[in-house]
Parts: C-alpha cells; structure tokens; sequence
C-alpha cells in the first residue's frame, strides 16, 4: 500500500520521494523530503524538536541548526510565508508543527492493475491519464467485458504505449533533475595526493573552494562550520578531512553531498579528479578526471574538472560563463604562492601566528589581490587601522585580478577601510547579498557598518541574520551588542550565556560581558571577569574598560594607572595604534574634568610617533578644548585632505572639532550651526574600543550652556540618560549629568537642578578630591541651599 499526503497544490508519494506542486516535481534532498514527511506524519502535532532529530539522524549526535536547516530549506520549497501562507509553524526552543489542512488520500494498491486509478490526480491529465480515462469509460459500457481479438490487440498496443509513455517521462525528468538544489550545501573534502610533491597539500582543495565559491548556485560549509562539526565528532579541529570524516560531517550538517578530490602523477603528467557523493545513499552524483602535462598546469586543470562538476551538479550554463574567473587570475598562478596562502586559511583564526603565511604568499606573487585583502582583515581585527588601510588599497589596485564574489568583498573593505565611504561599502555588500544569499559574509559586514553608523536596528537585522545562517563566537557577540545598544539587555545576557556554555570565545567578548554587567550594577561579575581576561589577547580592552569606569565615579588618579596598563599590554602585543587610541582618549576626558595641562601634553606626546586617524581626531578634539585651536585647526585641515570622502571624518569629526574651536572662541552660536548635520550621527562610533560617546550631543549642550538656552541644553544632556545601554562606561554618561543640572538651573527649576547634582555628586562620592569639575560642581551645588 503506498500512502499519500495533499495540502493546497501539494501533493507527496512518499514511497517514491515524490513532491508535486500542480502536477510537477518539485526537487528536495533525501533529508529535506524525510523532514516533510515527518511533519506530515505528525497529523498537527507538535514534534520536539529533540525527538525530530532521532528520527531524522538515528544513533548520531547533531545539532540544532541542522534540523533548522533543513526545515529553512523545506519552507523556500514550499513557499511558506509568501502571500500569507503558514505551513510550518516554529515553536520556540521546543519543535515544530504543521499547521496547514492535510488530506491522507487512500492509500493506493501497489498492484499494476490498479496503479492505473489513482484516487485523485493533480494538474493537467497528461497522456497517461487520457488512456485511463478511455479505459475507465470502456470499462463502464461493459465494452471490455467482452472482449475481441481486436479489442486485445488494440489493449496491448495501449498498455506497450503507457509504459513507453512512462518510462520515457522517467528518463526526461530525471535527465532534466538536478543533482542539487540552491538549498543545498556541500562539504568540500581534502584532495588525496599521491604524487609525493607537498606543494599539492591543501593547496587544491583551496583552489577549488575559490573556484566552487563564485558559484551563486553551490554553497560550501565553511570551514568554521566544519571545525565546529569536528569538535562534536571528538576530532581535532585540524582533522584531515577523509572521504569518511568528510561524509560524516556532511550528516551531522543535514548537507547533501561531498566533494572529494585527487591527484595522482602518471609519469611525468598529472590525473586530477572531483567526485560529488551524496552523504546520505553514497549515490555518486558527478564525477569528473582530467590531465595536466605538467605541474604549471594543474590549476587549469583545476579550472577545467571544477567547471564541469558544476554544471553536473546542475549550475545553469548562463551563472558558470558569469561566474567562472580562472584560478590564476582568481588567486594566483604559482602554485608555491597558494599554498601559502592555504597554510594561512587553514590556521583558521585570524591571530598574529598567520600574518607570515600570508606574507610569504605576497612574496612569491606580489599580485596576489586576495592575500593582501586577507591581512587586511588580520590587521583591522587587530585594530591596526593604518597598516591595514595599507593593506586594502593594494588589494584594490589589483582588484581586476579576482572572482566577482572576491571583488565585491575587496570593495567593501576598501570602501570601510581604505576610503572610509561607509555608504559605498553598504553598496557593495548589498550587491554581494544579492548575488550570493546563502553566504552570511554580507550580513556581518552590513552589521558591522550599521552598527559603526548608530542604525542599531537595522544592525540587530543583519546580526540575527548572520547568526541564523551560522552560529560562530562572533555572530553571538555581535548579536549581543546590538541587542545591548537596543536596551534589550535580558536577550544579550541570554546571547552570552548560550556563547558560553558552547565554549565559544571570540576576541573581545570578555569585555562586552563587561559592560553589560556594567550596566546592571554587577561589579562582582566585572571583578571575576576582569580577572580572568588577565594573560589572555585582548586583556589591553579589560583594562581600559576599568579605566573607564574608574573615570565613569571621577577616580582620575586609579583610570590613569589602568590606562597605563592597558597601553604597555598592548604595545607589548604590537598593538601602537590601539596603544595611542587609549593615551588620547584619556587625554580627551582629561580635558573635559579640568585638568587642561595634563590633557594637552598627553595630546602632544601621542601625536609625535605619526598619528593614526583616530589619534589625529582626538588629539584635534583636546587643543580645540584647552584652547589652542591654531594646533586644532591644523590636525583639521590635515584630516580634511587626507580622508576628503571618509563619512565619519566628513560629517562627524570635522564639524566636532570646527564646533569645539568656535566655542574656545566664545563662539557657541557658531558651534550649533556647525553640530546641525552631525544630528544623523551622534549614535555614531567605532566598533573598537577609542571612541568617546555622543560627542556631539555633549558639545551642543555646552554651547547651549554658553547661550543660556536651558532647554535645549537639558535636551542635549538628557540624551546620555536615554541612550544608557548605549553609553554602557563611558565617562561622559557620568558628565552628563553634571551638564544636565547646569542646564535645570539655567532653566530656574530649582528642584530638578537639586535632584540632579545630587545624583552626580553621588556618582563621585569617591572621586579624587582635587579634581577641578568635581569642585566647580559642589560649588554650584552649595548654592542652590
């Protein structure tokens, strides 16, 4: 008996792994169609999710995300939420439900002479049915009850002619049937090399992968994806990944096939061959062999086997001639050079240890475009900015030497980086979105700049997105910080904690742990985790983390000693310009708590090494304050031709600095007019620590001070109040507050002035006593008595 399912247009055989939408087949892998049966099976109950995976991967351990990919991949197939519609219904952290109406059609005879009468039929009747339908009709006069010898023959010439009808739509719709779909992933296994010559080592497999990735058709798991696998399966990280290491992973991922390559010497050429298997049945869906005749060859080889198995796997002709940039132009054509280039990939994590293998890469081909992109991104993770400015240019002047989908990821980081054209880089990664939808590189990216340009909102989209797609150490931080920036700060602890107990670390995160237990007043768990950031990279971060908050209760004299630290630490880790962020941040605070000589010599001191950009901004910041606005207006004018077109320069900075000297001038008039457009970008920062928060809403409510408009003054400061999550440390969420009692006395309401210094003086009831705004602020308070 073969059962089967009907809901809308739909209708499943299971027994035959059938889907048909309107009579027409509708392709899904194994796994994918297992999964709708299930939930058909299921007659609406709610399946735990736990109990989903059993059945789905009996007797192996696998995780959430890949029963969640395989019901993200059976929902595209269905269409499930376009128009309204609602198939599968997700209930959170316990299952899944069906929830459309489903009709079970009586279950079908497997008999021949009966297969001829289904129950019910979908879409047009086809040849097949005609002949039925004559059948039936004969049948019903009682026509067949008496058969003639004519009758016979003509009823064994139909019954030859139904089955050529069937077995010749069989062969068609198989043929047309494509190995894979654009819901599909695949793993992408280690070449065997049998030739004896090291240089093939990991050097094909990359190769292959940048091939394979231009596809917009196939989607690899990533090699953090696979490390994670790895872990679970008890492996080292670094595994080799063996047809049947890599087999196993393509289960536990719910992906559908494996790639497995091979090279092997036939006297003095070369064979390379490519098989795609499918992990579950060990079906081989493409193979492919070919020569080279000598070793310079092989990455045209390469080329040439990588092409065809995409178009066997089922690539349309039209994306492959799109998206097929050879692997010398792609990468490089010496072969010495890409397995540099390997080596580095393959050490994973983008730490000091893999700088030299990509280094090495450039010197065997300084043309390598994708290499220097690469240590681009090690540098500015690393909060290198200059060098990695560096970096990013010279991988775009050589950008016509790379992928589509490598081009597209260089102008980003040329248009973040290089040029500071945040909008043009949101650009380039929209265009990478659309072109390439499975790859979460995008959404980071676009998270990553929104988040920098205060769109916190549409920073929680791309980061959730980015998370959904693939849950690494840093899609839960990033998602955590946008949900803190959002105030939502119950789902961030939820983030960290789910971060932890996976044991995923990335860099950075003991930090934002920081200050989130900041902002609920925690400070036994800021102790403890301060503690153990002690020895561990990134520990500079912690450090002036507590530098700030000991500036946050006016404790000048103990955030010094912390900045110090945090600076030796990070010199200590090659780290200068994070070195100088910090010196002339604590120069910045300094300026604006009184003690103006302090500040301008460390804005001097951190100047004379030659200056990053953000050092030559603050440092601007600090002269305009302590009154030397000719030294302000210099580092000004050397910003303004240096990034004519960065947009946090342009349209924040610039006008920071110009407002700060035109209020040293007693010009706060002037000020406001030059703060106006800063108004879009006040929620505006860097993702890395040297930043100082809302600075022009800071400024703006001095200048309102100056122009005895207590209003929009109380406006200006009430701003750090409202955006608190955001602030997180900062000092001059504590300022603030002082700004913000000025500005009710100005106001004449006596009562809020009153509440508000008192809520200030209690901030820094342990403040260092010398410190002048703490003075001028009792002061001010003790005349209100």
């Amino acid at each position: 008996m073969n059962r089967i399912y009907e809901f809308g247009d739909f209708r499943v055989h299971p027994a035959e792994q059938l889907l048909l939408y309107k009579g027409q087949p509708v392709a899904l892998t194994p796994k994918v169609f297992e999964t709708l049966v299930i939930l058909l099976e299921s007659d609406g109950r709610l399946i735990d999710k736990n109990d989903f995976i059993d059945k789905l991967w009996p007797g192996v351990f696998v995780e959430d995300v890949a029963l969640a990919q395989n019901i993200s991949h059976l929902r595209k197939a269905l269409g499930d939420g376009t128009n309204g519609t609602s198939i599968i219904q997700t209930v959170p952290k316990r299952g899944y439900r069906f929830v459309t109406p489903v009709i079970r059609v009586a279950d079908e005879p497997t008999d021949v002479q009966n297969q001829r009468f289904p129950a019910r039929d979908v879409g047009p009747p086809s040849s097949t049915h005609r002949i039925e339908e004559a059948e039936s009709g004969a049948l019903a006069t009682g026509e067949l009850a008496r058969p003639k010898r004519s009758n016979k023959l003509g009823l064994a010439i139909a019954i030859v002619l139904l089955a050529c009808g069937v077995g010749t739509f069989l062969f068609f719709s198989h043929s047309r049937r494509k190995a894979l779909t654009e819901t599909d992933t695949v793993v992408l296994g280690d070449f065997d090399n049998s030739t004896g010559d090291p240089v093939f080592d990991a050097t094909l497999r990359q190769g292959t992968a940048v091939q394979l990735q231009q596809s917009p058709f196939l989607s690899l798991v990533t090699d953090d994806r696979t490390r994670q696998v790895l872990r679970m399966m008890g492996q080292p990280v670094d595994a080799r990944l063996t047809p049947a290491i890599a087999r196993e992973i393509c289960k536990r991922n719910g992906s559908a096939a494996v790639l497995d390559g091979s090279i092997a010497a036939l006297g003095s050429q070369y064979v390379i061959g490519l098989r795609a298997t499918d992990c579950g049945s060990g079906r081989v869906l493409a193979e492919e062999q070919v020569q080279a005749t000598r070793k310079e060859d092989v990455l045209n080889a390469l080329d040439q086997i990588a092409r065809k198995v995409r178009t066997r796997l089922g690539e349309s002709l039209p994306t492959i001639e799109k998206y097929d940039t050879p692997l010398a132009e792609a990468t490089t054509p010496s072969l010495e050079a890409l397995k540099a280039f390997s080596l580095g990939v393959n050490k994973s994590y983008l730490g000091a240890g893999v700088l030299p293998y990509f280094s090495r890469a450039i010197e065997l081909d300084p043309n390598f475009a994708m290499a220097y992109a690469v240590i681009a991104g090690i540098y500015s993770s690393h909060r290198e900015h200059e060098r990695a400015t560096e970096m990013i240019r010279k991988a775009f002047a050589l950008r016509d030497r790379v992928s589509e989908r490598e081009r597209l990821m260089i102008d980003a980081s040329y248009y973040e980086i290089g040029t500071g054209e945040l909008e043009k880089a949101v650009s380039s990664l929209e265009l990478f979105r659309q072109i390439y939808p499975r790859d979460r590189t995008a959404h980071v990216g676009l998270g990553v700049i929104y988040r920098r340009l205060g769109y916190f909102d549409k920073a929680l989209e791309e980061s959730s997105e980015a998370h959904r797609m693939f849950r690494s150490a840093v899609s839960y931080q990033n998602l955590a910080a946008d949900y803190v920036n959002l105030n939502r700060l119950g789902e961030a602890e939820a983030v960290y904690k789910e971060a932890v107990e996976r044991n995923l670390q990335a860099l950075g995160l003991g930090k934002s742990r920081y200050l989130l237990a900041f902002l609920k007043g925690d400070t036994t768990q800021m102790s403890q985790l301060a503690e153990e950031a002690r020895g561990k990279p990134r520990e500079d971060e912690i450090l002036y983390a507590q530098a700030e908050t000991e500036e946050w209760y006016g404790r000048v004299r103990s955030a010094r000693e912390f900045t110090q630290r945090a600076i030796d630490v990070a010199e200590r880790d090659d780290a200068r310009e994070t070195a100088a962020d910090y010196q002339a941040l604590e120069a910045l605070y300094e300026a604006d708590v009184g003690d103006q000589q302090q500040s301008r010599a460390d804005a001097l001191a951190v100047l004379k090494p030659g200056p990053n950009r953000s050092v030559q901004e603050m440092a601007a910041l600090v002269m305009a304050k302590t009154g030397d606005t000719a030294g302000a207006e210099r580092l000004a004018a050397g910003l303004d031709k240096a990034f004519p077109v960065d947009t946090m320069v342009q349209r924040k900075w610039l006008p920071l600095i110009r407002a700060a000297i035109a209020l040293s001038r007693n010009d706060p008039a002037r000020a406001v007019e030059l703060l106006q457009g800063t108004a879009a970008y006040e929620l505006a920062g860097s993702v890395d620590v040297g930043s100082p928060s809302m600075q022009p809403a800071y400024l703006r409510g001095e200048a309102y001070l100056m122009l005895h408009d207590g209003n929009r003054a109380a406006a200006e400061y009430q701003k750090f109040i409202d955006y608190r999550s955001f602030v997180r440390n900062s000092p001059w969420g504590a300022l603030s507050r002082l700004g913000l009692a000025r500005a009710y006395a100005m106001q004449g309401d006596t009562v809020k002035a009153r509440a508000a210094y008192q809520d200030f003086l209690a901030l820094w009831k342990d403040a260092d006593p010398n410190v002048p705004l703490l003075q001028q602020a009792k002061a001010e308070y003790s005349k209100l008595q």
